[in-house]
């Protein structure tokens, strides 16, 4: 189990980019584990139906965003923790607001972060278990071609790009996060790994997500999140 968190030493704070996700947020915001987590962020993306509301009445904090885009909406979340009393060590951690994350595997996703052995730690379906088809076959290559080019380019070993991640405040300030869509998590990665920060692993179980992807289940969607990946890694060279 994580070590004792306290407001002396580590708050942890909880970002959830939601497009559209009326039927699963309240049950992401209610798995998630509230003895650990100070505040949790919805990111509102210009969603046409209830989400804000289901996320409200679930107690989130929603911050809206209008402009469409994965980025854009992690930016947002980014911002508001930003006008908050947040310390240099505590922990920000991101989750997707579709239920195909198991937030209860947040004491697992933070703990090495607390144990002074992690900057930034992703939760890998790769090392995990995932339910069947809860990851499409250009999901899968995507992420094993990208995690390829990331070792060969810039010489740290990932197996996922997976959204379900932690990083400490410090560390999200110092990456300077841009990307306004689909490159956002691979660009946590590659900065991470061009700055140093020290980058582990953890296994984490993976669902069919509730409702159809606003990438995987597009071929528009699957083409421009491709195109965005494999763009950020070789222009960050």
């Amino acid at each position: 189990m994580p070590e004792e968190l306290s407001p002396l030493t580590t708050n942890v704070y909880v970002i959830i980019p939601a497009y559209n996700e009326e039927q699963s947020i309240a049950k992401v915001i209610q798995a998630i584990p509230k003895e650990f987590v100070k505040t949790i962020v919805v990111a509102n993306n210009n969603s046409k139906d209830n989400t804000k509301t289901q996320a409200e009445m679930a107690g989130a904090v929603v911050v809206d965003e209008p402009r469409p885009g994965y980025g854009y909406a992690c930016l947002k979340g980014i911002d508001f923790l930003s006008n908050q009393y947040i310390k240099p060590q505590d922990i920000v951690v991101f989750l997707d607001g579709d239920f195909s994350d198991y937030p209860e595997e947040i004491p697992a996703i933070i703990d090495p972060i607390l144990k002074k052995q992690a900057d930034l730690v992703i939760g890998s379906r790769a090392l995990g278990v995932k339910e069947k088809n809860s990851m499409t076959i250009p999901q899968e290559f995507g992420n094993w071609l990208a995690t390829k080019l990331i070792r060969l380019f810039y010489g740290v070993k990932f197996t996922d790009l997976g959204p379900f991640r932690a990083i400490t405040w410090l560390h999200l300030q110092q990456i300077n996060m841009q990307d306004k869509t689909y490159g956002w998590t691979v660009e946590m990665q590659i900065k991470a790994a061009k700055q140093g920060l020290r980058c582990i692993e953890v296994p984490v179980k993976y669902r069919k997500r509730i409702g159809v992807s606003k990438v995987s289940g597009t071929v528009k969607g699957v083409i421009l999140a491709g195109y965005k990946i494999i763009w950020m890694i070789f222009k960050n060279l």
